[in-house]
Order: structure tokens, then C-alpha cells, then sequence
């Protein structure tokens, strides 16, 4: 582990001061991006046996479906890194907004497999600019002893949103009968769509974009409202002072700065690395499949879809766990403990499906499916999305989360397409073995080259970047730190 000398700062201060009640308002309003990103990728599978049906697909059409939204999502996180610099991080979120309202109408209307697509397209669209947006908003509103909490919120939101598309979705099933009960589950997105909208006329804009784009007056207005006065007063002059040099040093645009400066270089790779290795724990074929694999286990689609709350339930409370933990232990230690444990549960997974078929074998890859879901969620997911809102420098912050969460959708829409094909062709256990030794080779990368961002300002870990190659990033947090 690096024993460089690291960065105190603002840090240190801890000074809880400010505006609880506006963190808050910030934190619930925002993180409605969140909660539509986990509904919209949850309820899928639900919806999926009766759109199925309903509209007639092919196993192909089926699988269509599945990943256009993962498609569009690829493209949304350009587009909402750029809007995110553009138009600043607020301005991206009203596109967001926009974009899942049309998206959540057009899938709940669709007549027939061409319209769901493109409708799907859309809507995902709009969940990989919010994922892309979200957590650099929050990450640059907090303070630094509270950005761990903030940031990952909106992981809670997204696996609230998941749950809740799973309970949705067995409720409608029990309550409502007939061909169509899919368009309801999918209509009930336009709620959090609207308020979405709505909330965002109540919150200010980035105090770091606006400092990059000399509105010092917004900068300090907008730290005075979450900090107290003195740690307001010393944030200010940092972020004033490296948004100086960031905008003297700026190239004009992100990829050109990236040509210039290797250090940027570095941690972008070192970003869409971790981009890559968060969607290779194979979290999402348990989202997206996991009805679909119990039925395959000799479980009933109706009896399916209450299980799968169960993935929800995991999901939503190993969250709540990893923030918790977030505020005692580092970040590093923490997604090494996940890819340990998400190994080992996909080693589990295919050792069960090995069992004589019974409805015994089916809860034993049920358990099984949930500590992977454990694992991923209370160490890896919400770490992830808190690393990629922290270490990218301010000058190409937007284009930077944008161009990692394009991979992450990338790596997610390619492992959701191929699953089904993989379990076809190779059969459960050896698709989870192979799962299984991905994430032993993501071990190994995150303990190689993930920093600990714990206790520094967003401007500190830039300096920390600059100054240090990848071999020499802090591993361990500024003494005495307090908070995530």
C-alpha cells in the first residue's frame, strides 16, 4: 500500500453546519433519476412473460426487448456527460426527465414489437444520462464528510426502484387478470418521471461547474446553503483556485485535454476498468432473468415473480448496509471484500443447478442468486458509481463519467444479450463458473489500481492524481477521518 503523505484539507473539518434540510431536498429530488434507472431495468422482468405473449415475440424479439434499453442506455451516458457539461448537471437531469415521461408512454402504448423497441430505446436513453448525471451531481454538491452517504443514496434509489417494480409487478399480477396487465406495470413510471421535472425547478446548479464557468456568486451562494460558514469559506477558495488553473490549462475540449495530459489518461482507463469489472459481476442477469431462471428451476411464473421480491428485499438491504459501512470503513477494502464474495456466490449458483430438478434445487439457486445480489449491492455497486462521481478531474468531469458509464452500459448490454445464449449453449453451471472467474480477475484489478477517495475534497484527489502514478495513489485516507 502507497505510505505517500496525503492531502488533509476541508476534509478534516467535518463540520456538519449548513443546511440539513436542503442536503435533503437535494439528495431526495435528484436521486428520482435513481429510483426511474432501477424501476425501468426491474420491471422488464416482470412484464416480459405477458408482453411476450401478448405481442407475440420470438425468443430473439424477446431478447430484443430486453437489451434495447440497455442499448440506448449506452448512448444516453454520452449524451448525458455532454449535456452535463453543456447545459450543467441540472440541465441534463430536465433532459432526463423529458426523456423517461416520452419513454415510460411510448413502452405502456405499444402496439407491437417495432414501437416497444424504439420506445425502449428512449426510455434508455434517459437511464444512462441519469446514471451518467446523478452521481456527479451529488458528488459535487456534498461535503466531503457527507458525499459517500449522498452519492450512494441514489445506488439505494436505484435498488429501491428495482424493488419496487418487483412488488409492482406481483401485485398487478394478483389484483388484475387479462392480456395487458404488462402496459400497467410499466405505466407506473410516469409518476416519478413527472416529479422528477417538477423538483428540479426547486434545486441550484453544480457550485463546480458554475465555478469553471465564473459564476463565483452561484459557487458561493450554493456552498454557503450545505456547509457552514468556515468550511463554506475554505471550500470556496479551493474550488475558485483549481478552477483557475482547470479553465488556464484547459485545451477546449475533453478529448484534446486527454491528449494532453497522460495523468487524465490514467485515471479515465482506471475508470472505465472499474465500469467494466461493476457489470461483470453478472448483477444483472439475476435483474433482468431472474423470474426466467426460476420457472427454468420448476417454479410457476406467478409463484416466480413473488420470489424474485426476495431479490428486491436483498438488494434494497445490502444497500442500506454498504452506506452504513461507508461511514466506518474505507472504500477499498470494501469492493475487494464484494468481488470475494460475488465470486464465490456465482461459484454456488452453478454447483446448484448440478441438483436432481426439485422444488428444493429451486430455492437453493434462489438462496444462491441472493448472496450474489448481497455481495454486489452492499460492496461493489455502490462503490462503484461513488468512485467513477469521485476521481475524474473537473475540466472533463461530464465527458469522463459520460464515456465510463457508455461502457458500463456497453459490458451490460453484451453480458444481458449473451446470457440466455451462454445458458444455452454452455448450460447454468458453466455460464456461473465462467462468472465466477471473471470477477476472481476483477479481484485483482481493483486491488491493483483502485484508489481510496475517503475523506478528500473532489479537489484533492485531482491533486493527488496529477502528482502520483497509478501504483502510487493514496491506499489509505487522511488520518482521523470522520465520515464517507
Amino acid at each position: 500500500m502507497s505510505a505517500h503523505p496525503v492531502h488533509g484539507g476541508s476534509a478534516e473539518v467535518g463540520s456538519p453546519g449548513g443546511n440539513p434540510r436542503f442536503l435533503i431536498k437535494l439528495t431526495v429530488i435528484s436521486t428520482l433519476g435513481g429510483l426511474l434507472f432501477g424501476y425501468d431495468t426491474g420491471v422488464i422482468s416482470g412484464a416480459l412473460p405477458f408482453l411476450k405473449d401478448d405481442l407475440g415475440l420470438s425468443d430473439l424479439q424477446e431478447a430484443t426487448v430486453v437489451s434495447s434499453l440497455l442499448f440506448g442506455a449506452m448512448f444516453g451516458a454520452l449524451l448525458g456527460g455532454k449535456l452535463a457539461d453543456a447545459l450543467g448537471r441540472k440541465g441534463s437531469l430536465r433532459v432526463c426527465a423529458i426523456l423517461f415521461f416520452l419513454g415510460t408512454i411510448g413502452t405502456s402504448l405499444a402496439p407491437n414489437f417495432e414501437v416497444m423497441v424504439v420506445a425502449r430505446i428512449v426510455l434508455g436513453l434517459a437511464v444512462g444520462a441519469a446514471a451518467a448525471t446523478v452521481p456527479l451531481f451529488l458528488a459535487e454538491m456534498a461535503p466531503a464528510t457527507r458525499r459517500g452517504r449522498m452519492v450512494t443514496i441514489n445506488e439505494l434509489m436505484i435498488v429501491g426502484g428495482q424493488f419496487l417494480a418487483f412488488a409492482i409487478n406481483a401485485l398487478i399480477d394478483a389484483l388484475f387478470s387479462g392480456a395487458h396487465i404488462w402496459r400497467w406495470m410499466l405505466l407506473v413510471a410516469v409518476v416519478p418521471a413527472i416529479a422528477l421535472f417538477i423538483g428540479l425547478f426547486f434545486l441550484p446548479e453544480s457550485p463546480r461547474w458554475s465555478a469553471v464557468r465564473g459564476r463565483l456568486d452561484d459557487t458561493r451562494h450554493v456552498l454557503e446553503l450545505s456547509r457552514g460558514p468556515a468550511e463554506a469559506a475554505e471550500e470556496y477558495n479551493v474550488i475558485v483556485m483549481h478552477a483557475r488553473r482547470d479553465v488556464g490549462e484547459d485545451k477546449g475540449a475533453a478529448l484534446r485535454d486527454l491528449r494532453a495530459f497522460p495523468w487524465m489518461r490514467r485515471i479515465m482507463w482506471i475508470g472505465i476498468g472499474l465500469a467494466v469489472v461493476q457489470q461483470a459481476t453478472g448483477i444483472n442477469t439475476v435483474n433482468y432473468y431472474a423470474p426466467t431462471i426460476l420457472e427454468s428451476a420448476g417454479v410457476g411464473t406467478s409463484a416466480a415473480l413473488v420470489l424474485t421480491i426476495a431479490v428486491g428485499v436483498v438488494g434494497v438491504g445490502g444497500t442500506i448496509l454498504g452506506i452504513y459501512l461507508l461511514g466506518h470503513i474505507n472504500r477499498r477494502p470494501l469492493v475487494i471484500t464484494g468481488f470475494v464474495g460475488v465470486a464465490a456466490g456465482h461459484l454456488l449458483l452453478g454447483l446448484m443447478f448440478l441438483l436432481p430438478e426439485s422444488r428444493a434445487r429451486a430455492y437453493l439457486i434462489l438462496a444462491a442468486m441472493l448472496v450474489v445480489v448481497f455481495f454486489v449491492q452492499t460492496f461493489i455497486g455502490t462503490l462503484i458509481w461513488l468512485l467513477l462521481s469521485e476521481i475524474f478531474p473537473m475540466t472533463i468531469r461530464g465527458f469522463a463519467m459520460g464515456a465510463a458509464v457508455f461502457v458500463l452500459w456497453t459490458t451490460n448490454t453484451i453480458i444481458s444479450f449473451v446470457f440466455p445464449l451462454l445458458v444455452g449453449a454452455l448450460g447454468a453451471t458453466l455460464t456461473f463458473g465462467l462468472f465466477a472467474l471473471v470477477n476472481a480477475g476483477s479481484f485483482f484489478f481493483v486491488w491493483r489500481l483502485c484508489p481510496e477517495t475517503r475523506g478528500r475534497t473532489l479537489e484533492e484527489l485531482e491533486d493527488d492524481f496529477r502528482e502520483h502514478d497509478a501504483a502510487h495513489f493514496a491506499h489509505l485516507p487522511p488520518a482521523g477521518i470522520k465520515g464517507s
